[in-house]
């Protein structure tokens, strides 16, 4: 049988009361008594009511995170180092993390977050994968819900997040490239909806510009983060009439898949075609030849934009509502010289 309230009380001689005031740790039990009940409440194996106690304080101790993913394949491993930097946060706050998956801008995906507010499931929310015009942030707002995302957006209110710098990113990436000689470079740019798109096109365009070099409207593209989307594109990209010498891609994933093309095409990836990606996940090192990319610390991103949600649902004054990470190029095999 489980350690009761009433079997502590009984053990140390006083009322019920005074228990439960001194294991939730209230000033007006005596501290004395308080180390009494304390050290024999632990003596004899007491563990509290979880649920009555979040009851009482009106907290779930809960953090909401639903994936914005399509498909029956949990495959991107950008997810999984997010999802682990916000678990292993959420855990040192003693809080534990409710995590679901919807597809994107669709009626579920807004009725999950409708059942998290209006069910007060949560504490709070994270968001990532931030949209332009993103309709879960401006629900949040609207109904002063606590949340904090990786991701900036374009709503006018200010809200707490984290983000790397893509612009300057892609604009480092693409310098490389054309420091290698490349000339003819295609870019394979995430969905257009998504707010991080709109930084890493103008990183660039605005590198382009400075080399006074022509953005092809035809090798300016959009996949959908997954290999098999960068796979497709890189197809049609090798397909034309004029190829390009270097891809730019958008995330790891589609680089992989545009060098799986490349190589179908008989190119040798870093030698005849460069591939550069975005994220140096888990897969980018392993990639055959190794991925030349850019690296954004996703586990700490997610340590720190939960770190900011606890913040906020502790009423504390963030130090930063904005945080920008700078990623780092990480130069590989998958790029090299311009083919002489």
């Amino acid at each position: 049988m489980p350690v009761t309230l009433k079997d502590i009380a009984r053990k140390v001689g006083f009322s019920v009361t005074t228990v439960s005031r001194a294991l939730a740790g209230y000033d007006d039990v005596a501290a004395k008594t308080r180390r009494l009940i304390v050290q024999t409440a632990e003596e004899m194996g007491y563990h509290p009511n979880i649920l009555a106690r979040r009851l009482q304080k009106q907290r779930t101790d809960t953090l909401g995170f639903v994936i914005p993913t399509f498909g029956p394949r949990f495959s991107d491993p950008f997810f999984g180092e997010l999802l682990a930097g916000l678990g292993n946060e959420a855990a040192e706050h003693d809080l534990d993390l409710l995590v679901s998956t919807r597809p994107p801008d669709t009626p579920k995906e807004a009725q999950a977050y409708e059942r998290l507010v209006r069910d007060r499931r949560v504490d709070g929310v994270v968001l990532t994968r931030t949209r332009i015009n993103d309709a879960r942030i401006a629900y949040l707002l609207e109904h002063d819900f606590p949340f904090a995302a990786f991701g900036r957006t374009q709503v006018e209110e200010a809200f707490a997040c984290v983000d790397v710098d893509g612009e300057l990113g892609v604009f480092n990436a693409t310098q490389h490239l054309i420091e290698l000689g490349h000339r003819d470079i295609a870019i394979i740019l995430p969905p257009l909806d998504l707010m991080f798109t709109v930084h890493r096109r103008a990183g660039f365009y605005r590198v382009m510009e400075a080399h006074g070099l022509a953005v092809r409207p035809e090798w300016e593209t959009n996949g959908d983060l997954t290999e098999h989307g960068g796979y497709a594109v890189a197809c049609r990209l090798l397909a034309g009439a004029r190829r390009p010498t270097a891809i730019v891609a958008g995330n790891d994933l589609m680089a992989i898949g545009a060098m799986r093309a490349a190589r179908e095409h008989g190119l040798s990836v870093g030698r005849e075609l460069s591939v550069v990606g975005f994220d140096d996940n888990t897969l980018a090192e392993h990639a055959h030849p190794a991925l030349t990319t850019l690296r954004q610390p996703i586990y700490e991103i997610g340590r720190q934009v939960c770190r900011m949600l606890v913040q906020i649902l502790n009423d504390e004054v963030l130090p930063e509502r904005e945080v920008l990470f700078e990623p780092e190029l990480m130069v590989r095999q998958s790029s090299g010289p311009l083919p002489v």
